[in-house]
């Protein structure tokens, strides 16, 4: 018996050795098949039954929209595709900064550059930041699971920030590692305790985002598990509702006493509204005007969201530059710019990003998928190859309860330091002692079509002081 196992092993690694033989010297005459193969089929089968129908096919459609289109087919539901729309919208890249190269003239390396910000300047209690780098809202539960919460309010903590709640349940340990809190009032049943107006350094009324407008939600038990249905008050089966009203029939009236119900509440922090970007922008700017806030926040739209539909986060909305642009110079026209903060947030992703709205005349900026992406970090590496990266920061990811917290909360802090960094280099770059002392003369265009409507010059034509 012996015997013969010993022949079976011998001629087994005979077999392989062969194998890997043929493998070392026969795969140029094994691709050559191949491709012979492959090549006779793709050239003489009739295009309707030809594999590079394809092609055309993917490329008339889009690799994207063959895909969403399958999904739809598949489950005939509402699509909820996650980190908003995948278009190409104009922004803020054929825009550049002037230098100082000879009068004036580059500030020192070891001179500090003063990026401190003030929201809400006219408020009982105005919030001051140290950057105006703020993290948006991104909910715990029905987005992000509390591993990644907790981190991004403990960096937000230690970069001297503010992190905003979102709509989702408010953490009692998240309250207690952030610094600077954003209290975002939402089309929610939960988030309404006295006592979160009494923490909050600034309120934020939610009326809508760029990436899904002024749409709510319906989200089931099986979608919303955990801790976090506690914690925003969900009884066994009952769905978490995100609504689109505050109030039956609902009118400014209404959005007005709120404001002014929610000031005296807090003890006159600055109260704000987030709307989505539109066509109609300067008109919901003066309706939100007449509320009589401290501060808006306006989602361009290239803005993300946990969920929503490909329709409302590509056919709807206007590109964040336009918006951008089009706020500032209608607070301008209004008279009340330096009195109502502007924060914008959508597709603001690099250094370069953030410092250009500002010189645009944004106050602030709002953080989601760049912070996102920083504090999972190498995380996403539990979740790749197999699942897609996001499955380690969602509350109902597959990899979530693998997060470590302070691991995040590092990678995070440190992107907002090396963020503010940059910017702080850019503006010595510009000969600039403070972020105060940028604005719109400091930036040119070499799109002629976008120089001419942000008002700066293009790059073909001499330099010229408006």
């Amino acid at each position: 018996m012996q015997m013969i196992l010993s022949y079976l092993t011998f001629g087994m690694i005979a077999f392989l050795f062969i194998i890997f033989l043929f493998l070392v010297f026969g795969w140029r005459w094994i691709m050559q098949k191949i491709v012979k193969r492959t090549s006779k089929i793709i050239l003489s089968d009739s295009y309707q039954e030809n594999l590079i129908e394809l092609l055309p096919g993917m490329r008339h459609m889009g690799v994207q929209n063959v895909l969403e289109n399958n999904l739809r087919a598949e489950s005939g539901d509402v699509l909820h595709r996650p980190l908003g729309s995948s278009k190409t919208w104009p922004h803020l890249d054929p825009i550049t900064f002037i230098p100082a190269q000879t009068s004036p003239f580059a500030i020192s390396s070891e001179d500090e550059v003063d990026l401190t910000v003030t929201i809400g300047p006219k408020a009982k209690k105005p919030m001051q930041i140290e950057i105006p780098l703020m993290i948006s809202g991104m909910a715990y539960g029905v987005g992000l699971s509390e591993e990644v919460r907790l981190s991004l309010a403990t960096a937000a903590n230690k970069a001297g920030t503010a992190i905003n709640s979102g709509e989702g349940g408010i953490l009692p340990e998240e309250l207690e590692a952030a610094g600077k809190y954003i209290l975002q009032f939402s089309k929610t049943e939960w988030g309404k305790n006295e006592e979160f107006f009494q923490r909050a350094d600034m309120i934020e009324i939610k009326l809508g985002q760029g990436a899904k407008l002024g749409m709510g939600a319906k989200i089931s038990p099986k979608n919303l598990t955990g801790r976090a249905r506690d914690i925003m008050g969900l009884k066994e089966n009952e769905d978490a509702v995100i609504y689109e009203h505050f109030f039956e029939n609902q009118t400014l009236q209404d959005l007005k006493e709120l404001v002014d119900q929610l000031r005296n509440l807090s003890g006159g922090v600055p109260i704000g509204v987030k709307i989505g970007a539109g066509g109609k922008i300067e008109e919901d700017i003066d309706h939100l005007l007449e509320l009589g806030i401290d501060y808006i926040a306006i989602d361009g739209g290239q803005a993300s969201t946990h969920a929503g539909a490909p329709i409302l986060a590509d056919d709807f909305g206007i590109p964040t530059l336009h918006a951008v642009v089009r706020a500032v110079n209608h607070l301008r026209k209004r008279k009340m710019k330096g009195q109502v903060s502007l924060i914008v947030s959508g597709g603001l992703l690099v250094p370069g990003h953030f410092l250009k709205v500002l010189a645009l005349g944004a106050d602030a900026v709002y953080l989601g998928s760049a912070i996102l992406f920083a504090v999972a970090h190498s995380q996403v590496t539990d979740a790749l190859p197999f699942e897609p990266p996001t499955q380690v920061v969602w509350n109902e990811g597959k990899f979530s309860k693998q997060f470590k917290t302070d691991t995040g909360a590092k990678t995070a802090e440190k992107f907002l330091n090396a963020s503010a960094e940059e910017m702080k280099m850019a503006l010595r770059a510009m000969g600039k002692r403070s972020l105060s002392e940028l604005s719109k003369k400091d930036l040119v265009s070499y799109d002629e079509l976008t120089a001419k409507m942000v008002g700066i010059p293009f790059t073909f034509r001499p330099w010229r002081e408006e």
